[in-house]
């Protein structure tokens, strides 16, 4: 999953994909404005097959938060 979520990345901002660690902060790290941000979120959904709450992915901050969101919307 972490994996994927790089390409999705990067497909959002200008980054190497091989600096992106689980500790890269979307905003202060990547570049991510507010709306990259939630129009990735959109993207995670029809990808993940997921449906992300906002006011529980407004407080995730980094890509490991990402990864494990995700995951618990899986299980």
């Amino acid at each position: 999953m972490f994996n994927k979520l790089r390409d999705i990345i990067c497909e959002y901002v200008e980054v190497d994909k091989d600096a992106i660690t689980g500790d890269s902060r979307f905003v202060e790290d990547l570049g991510f404005t507010s709306y990259d941000f939630m129009s990735m979120v959109g993207e995670l959904e029809d990808t993940f097959d997921v449906e992300v709450e906002e006011r529980e992915v407004a407080d995730i901050v980094t890509v490991g938060e990402a990864v494990r969101y995700i995951e618990s919307l899986q299980d």
